[in-house]
């Protein structure tokens, strides 16, 4: 039973029920209806707990003590949930009990995975205006498989053959989307087209990668102690990975300089994948050209930008929809050519409101694919291949 769970049976053992009269923007709701919170006497959180029973909540955060927010099926509403301060931050000190994380003036925004596997984020005054900000996001839909994402109406059964195939094949593969756009879920599918006798090594600020993987090893950042040292940043992982001998490596959300050893790793022949915020496959790869250069002055786009072009091979763009839908909008082929410092990018399937369908680009490393024993033309378009 993960953390969260647990404080909320705790909880709802002493809860009581306070009733309070509905208001309207001009004053008391004139047919008195009333509405009714949960809370508890001993530290108000049974109702915000209760809500982790729903099986479709994704996400729930609290901007105030008096507004707490929760996400069902890509869409958020506020809650009539109200608790105190002194609730709101006795839930972060219990559920960072587990995480070996600590959230204080000198350490304001803390990130840490709770033993439920949910995501924890907190940021305290003075960085926010006056209230603690605190987000728990859950893992509602565990998808383990590319078929998984057919099922789930993510992606097209001859968009989940070829991305298989090009797994095993050790193409290197960038997720992209913007924020909850399933990109990590998508990663996970991924990753279970890896073949059983690779070893796999992920790094990521915090644990969210979950495989069933033999040969798996799982690395975390870490935050600076008490004294201001110890800490662990993502390049740091990214380096130490390389001297783990692994077959893939995988590196969750590239946001800063770690995308140059990235580029290295899999400029030296290693099969990667990467996730990455973008609102494109194009934007992607722009933003891949600009990040390495945050490495140092010494790191310049003659460099990069060629180092990208030869070494991403595919990026799959993720989106929601207005109904809260999330779905894949874009599998891009990176070709390897560059002009006027322009990488050349492709749509192999796009989503023009249809589903994904068949692109123009060519598949990237055709040879590679037939190596293993795949008919290219049969992975793009099964139907005309038959």
């Amino acid at each position: 039973m993960g953390a969260l769970h647990r404080i909320g049976r705790l909880a709802q053992k002493n809860a009581r029920c306070v009733v309070h009269r509905r208001v309207s923007d001009g004053g008391a709701d004139p047919h008195g209806r009333l509405s009714v919170t949960v809370v508890d006497d001993a530290n108000g959180l049974a109702a915000f707990l209760s809500l982790l029973d729903d099986p479709i909540v994704e996400e729930l955060w609290i901007n105030a003590p008096g507004k707490v927010f929760v996400a069902r099926d890509g869409r958020s509403e506020l809650t009539p949930i109200v608790l105190s301060a002194t609730d709101v931050r006795d839930l972060v000190e219990r559920l960072l009990r587990t995480s070996g994380r600590r959230v204080d003036l000198s350490h304001p925004f803390v990130d840490a995975m709770l033993d439920d596997g949910s995501r924890l984020h907190v940021v305290i005054p003075d960085i926010t205006r006056e209230h603690w900000s605190v987000n728990i996001r859950r893992f509602v839909v565990r998808a383990r498989t590319l078929n998984d994402l057919v099922g789930l109406g993510v992606l097209s059964r001859a968009a989940s053959g070829f991305l298989d195939a090009a797994v095993i094949c050790g193409l290197n593969v960038v997720v992209a989307g913007g924020t909850q756009s399933g990109k990590t879920t998508f990663l996970n599918a991924l990753l279970g087209s890896v073949p059983a006798a690779e070893r796999i090594v992920s790094c990521e600020e915090v644990f969210e990668i979950q495989l069933d993987a033999a040969d798996w090893v799982a690395m975390q950042t870490r935050d600076a102690g008490l004294e201001g040292t110890g800490e662990i940043a993502l390049r740091r992982l990214v380096r130490e990975a390389l001297r783990m001998r692994p077959t893939r490596l995988v590196v969750g959300e590239v946001r800063q300089s770690e995308a140059l050893d990235l580029l290295i790793a899999m400029n030296s022949g290693m099969p990667a994948m990467a996730t990455l915020h973008a609102n494109s496959a194009r934007e992607a790869i722009t933003k891949l050209c600009t990040l390495p250069l945050l490495a140092g002055d010494n790191i310049s786009a003659d460099f990069v930008v060629p180092t990208v072009a030869g070494c991403v091979d595919l990026v799959v763009h993720l989106s929601t929809d207005a109904a809260g839908r999330r779905g894949v909008r874009e599998i891009a082929a990176v070709s390897g050519r560059v002009e006027s410092g322009v990488i050349e990018v492709g749509e192999l399937f796009a989503d023009r409101g249809a589903g994904l369908e068949r692109g123009r680009a060519m598949v990237p490393h055709a040879d590679r694919f037939a190596r293993f024993g795949f008919d290219v033309q049969r992975l793009v378009d099964p139907g005309r291949a038959a």
